[in-house]
């Protein structure tokens, strides 16, 4: 297999499985610093740098492909843990209230995120190709940041107000909103150098070898 596709799968794999993870440990809340925020702040940006060095390699269409690939695990988590969690449980099993918690997210909450997920993923993609078809393939970090600080801002404004308005109060969404996107900008910004010298190395690998192939020819 060519490196050009090792590469593309281990980005995959790596998407498919921090969406995944992120939906189960979203949950769980973090404190981090005065900001208490959704443990799956951590982890869910990291998704949109992997959409953002695809979109540098191989362009917008497989951009677009790993986006719905991701999409369709998280169909599969939810199909999977309603049907388990709806299974019957032996009388000794004791967990079950526990499997519960992390699993059974309510449906106002599944839509918000898979709704808040679709529509911003699918826009980091296209914003980063408009982005770099604007800039001639120059000045990585526009695209990079451009893309996903707007990404983000979707992503957080769709799923805070799909999941939660009406629900808590007009102030504390406000607050819940601005938390979350402020991490997730910081992250956005500090992750220039990781998409830098991702695809550097990505591209640096795929060039040794189709120039070792030449030779060989």
């Amino acid at each position: 297999m060519k490196k050009s596709e090792v590469w593309f799968q281990f980005l995959l794999s790596t998407f498919i499985a921090s969406i995944v993870v992120s939906n189960v440990i979203t949950g769980k809340l973090i404190q981090f610093g005065n900001f208490t925020l959704p443990g799956a702040t951590l982890l869910y940006p990291i998704t949109f740098l992997i959409t953002d060095i695809v979109g540098e390699i191989w362009g917008k269409e497989r951009g677009f492909r790993i986006v719905l690939w991701g999409f369709y695990g998280n169909v599969i988590l939810l199909l999977g843990s309603l049907f388990i969690l709806r299974a019957p449980a032996p009388g000794f099993f004791e967990n079950q209230s526990a499997y519960e918690i992390v699993l059974g997210a309510t449906p106002r909450i599944v839509l918000a995120s898979m709704v808040a997920y679709l529509f911003s993923q699918l826009h980091d993609v296209w914003s980063f190709a408009f982005w770099k078809k604007i800039t001639r393939d120059k000045h990585k970090w526009i695209r990079n940041n451009f893309s996903t600080i707007v990404s983000q801002l979707i992503d957080t404004g769709l799923f805070v107000l799909i999941a939660f308005a009406g629900v808590v109060p007009t102030a504390a969404l406000w607050q819940i909103a601005f938390s979350q996107y402020l991490f997730k900008f910081a992250i956005a910004i500090a992750d220039t150098p990781i998409f830098y010298y991702a695809t550097a190395a990505i591209e640096r690998s795929i060039s040794k070898e189709e120039e070792s192939l030449g030779k060989q020819h």
